[in-house]
């Protein structure tokens, strides 16, 4: 018996197919400077591949070689490639990790989350920024770096100058406390354990919380991580409430969907043109598979590949967002996002601080 495609399915899947073939050009470039990266990490452990890719993207867009054929897989790459990364890094997370720093590192972990992102608002609102603009900062900077930014992005309604933006100074700002931090927990007397805890607390980024506990000390290094995986563990109830927030914004404004299938579009987590979702897939697979992992289910080889495809996914999506950072956007978005990103740092180390010193 034969089946035949009729001239309907003919003609919705041949656009679709050009898409793909368009997204290839980009996709490839992406996954070469992923794997590259990859590659520089092993060689130097302390430089993580994310920093690597954003770096070779803003070089390539800055030297004029990213062109419009690159651009549609690298839009498929800064957003879809991004959410599927995010979602990932709920395996890192086992709950029971993080139960065992005790109940008064956990409140100090909270806390720099909370207060991060409230003092982050504040500031940027008495400097004038768009809420967009800071929340991306606020978000990136008090929880988990540019995969922080980038997941709140799925929530909010943002310029990509915006994100772009926030990424560059996470990479920034966050690079610059890895020498710094040290310094200054050796200054005030910390043990390695607590300047340990007070870098996991305090830097942005997974990988720059490792690059600078390890210039601690090896007491200090696995601790730092597992505090900065409690910042990273409250990556899906902030999301939920900005979420939240955003569906009451738009419905105050008489915003909703079109009516034309925009609410499916909505659901997977862009919110762009819409209603925003309540709690976007990527989250709903975050929290899903935090849970997996706490089961104790998963056999080591099973996280060891999650891990590895979390991090090309995430590298690939950094290459992507660094193809946006050009050096005359930033000159034109002025001082304003370098003094919140400056002074959301100092809160946030000062909070972690202090939150740390009580804890222990």
């Amino acid at each position: 018996m034969s089946t035949t495609v009729g001239p309907q399915q003919s003609a919705s899947s041949a656009p679709r197919s050009r898409g793909v073939a368009r997204a290839l050009p980009g996709l490839a470039l992406g996954a070469a400077v992923s794997a590259a990266a990859l590659g520089f990490n092993r060689w130097v452990p302390s430089l993580s591949p994310l920093l690597v890719a954003i770096v070779v993207g803003a070089t390539l867009a800055n030297t004029g070689r990213v062109g419009a054929r690159l651009e549609p897989g690298l839009a498929v790459a800064s957003r879809r490639l991004l959410r599927l990364g995010v979602a990932l890094l709920g395996l890192q997370l086992a709950l029971g990790d993080v139960l065992r720093l005790g109940w008064g590192v956990i409140a100090a972990v909270v806390a720099v989350v909370t207060l991060g992102i409230a003092g982050g608002v504040v500031v940027g609102r008495l400097l004038g920024l768009s809420r967009s603009q800071t929340l991306l900062i606020a978000g990136g900077f008090s929880i988990c770096g540019a995969a922080a930014a980038a997941a709140v992005d799925g929530v909010i309604e943002s310029e990509d100058d915006e994100l772009v933006t926030s990424v560059a100074l996470v990479v920034l700002f966050g690079t610059a406390m890895i020498p710094l931090l040290p310094l200054a927990a050796g200054w005030i007397g910390l043990a390695p354990v607590q300047a340990g805890m007070w870098a996991g607390a305090s830097i942005h980024e997974v990988a720059q919380v490792v690059a600078a506990s390890d210039v601690i000390g090896s007491s200090a290094l696995a601790v730092g991580v597992v505090v900065k995986l409690g910042r990273v563990l409250m990556l899906a109830p902030v999301l939920a409430l900005i979420g939240l927030a955003e569906r009451r914004r738009a419905g105050e404004s008489g915003a909703g969907t079109s009516g034309d299938g925009s609410a499916a579009e909505e659901s997977a987590g862009g919110g762009r043109g819409g209603r925003p979702p309540l709690v976007p897939l990527f989250v709903v697979g975050f929290v899903a598979l935090m849970a997996l992992r706490t089961t104790g289910v998963l056999p080591t080889g099973v996280l060891s590949l999650a891990k590895w495809g979390e991090t090309a996914l995430l590298t690939i999506a950094m290459f992507a967002l660094g193809t946006g950072v050009r050096v005359a956007s930033l000159r034109r978005v002025g001082p304003r996002p370098f003094v919140l990103a400056a002074a959301t740092t100092v809160w946030v180390a000062v909070v972690a601080l202090g939150g740390i010193l009580l804890a222990t």
